[in-house]
């Protein structure tokens, strides 16, 4: 029997996107790979646990879930989140950022300064600008002041976020247009701390970076991973922890994070490429679009 791996995520490479498994081992990601496993026959899928530590009771969680933790596990994760807004002592400077995904979908966010823009290639941002930086708390009070007085959220699921990448405005500036706005918008408010400074608009666009000038038009997402499935297709774009895949008869987003928690199977030689045999949800193209399998 082949040997199976575990899969932890997606990450961010100066190179590209790469493929973490348990252990440490990576698999880059270029444009034109072929991405091709299986899920185990049999298998199921349990908790990947929480802050590094195994999940205690090794807890079956559902194939939808894209945090792939069980409740106890989510719920120890989440406490030690800046996004839980339970940790108030973080002595790193914060960024405040807009960020962009597609015509009227922006969103203001905080990350820490260290990461740089690795929490914007995580999200999927297609353009973004700092607006400015400063301690914890301050950045915490600026991002609800553009959410109250701009009506900017700090959330746009991905679902949404998928649905449109492949309809983008195809010039950098079109896709900079709103961020400018409302940067410009949001350094006149009144209210902001004084401890954050603030930072001149300065767009980057990730378009070229997550392959999606000119990729061909999704038909629809794996909405989860079943036992026994498999999955074989030609890379053409990757944006936040999605992989847009050549398979069956189009494009198909595949979420990553579906994939953590099962035990993955190599498929080997040419048999089957092209093939994905897991649920997918086709993307509304009119009024008879329905749900299916491909």
């Amino acid at each position: 029997m082949a040997q199976s791996w575990k899969c932890t995520g997606l990450r961010w490479s100066g190179d590209g996107p790469v493929l973490v498994w348990d252990g440490g081992r990576v698999s880059s990601l270029p444009w034109g790979k072929r991405v091709a496993f299986g899920v185990a026959d049999g298998g199921v899928r349990t908790c990947v646990g929480a802050r590094g530590h195994a999940c205690p009771v090794r807890a079956v969680v559902p194939g939808r879930s894209t945090g792939a933790r069980c409740e106890e596990c989510a719920r120890l994760d989440r406490a030690h989140s800046v996004a839980a807004d339970t940790i108030a002592d973080d002595p790193r400077p914060y960024h405040v950022y807009l960020a962009w995904f597609g015509p009227g979908m922006v969103k203001v966010g905080i990350t820490a300064e260290e990461r740089g823009s690795a929490r914007l290639l995580e999200q999927g941002a297609v353009c973004f600008s700092w607006l400015g930086v400063g301690p914890l708390m301050a950045a915490r009070r600026t991002e609800e002041l553009l959410r109250a007085a701009l009506r900017v959220p700090d959330r746009i699921p991905y679902a949404e976020k998928r649905a449109v990448r492949s309809g983008l405005p195809g010039a950098a500036a079109e896709r900079a247009a709103e961020v400018e706005e409302l940067h410009g918008r949001a350094l006149a408010l009144d209210g902001w701390p004084e401890s954050l400074a603030r930072e001149p608009c300065q767009p980057v666009d990730h378009a070229g970076v997550f392959g999606l000038t000119n990729v061909p038009v999704a038909v629809g997402e794996v909405t989860e991973l079943v036992a026994g499935g498999t999955v074989s297709g030609r890379l053409v774009a990757a944006a936040g922890p999605d992989l847009h895949l050549v398979a069956g008869r189009g494009v198909v987003v595949l979420d990553t994070r579906l994939m953590r928690g099962w035990e993955l199977l190599p498929v080997e030689g040419p048999a089957g490429e092209g093939e994905l045999t897991l649920p997918i949800k086709e993307f509304k193209r009119g009024p008879s679009a329905q749900d299916g399998l491909f």
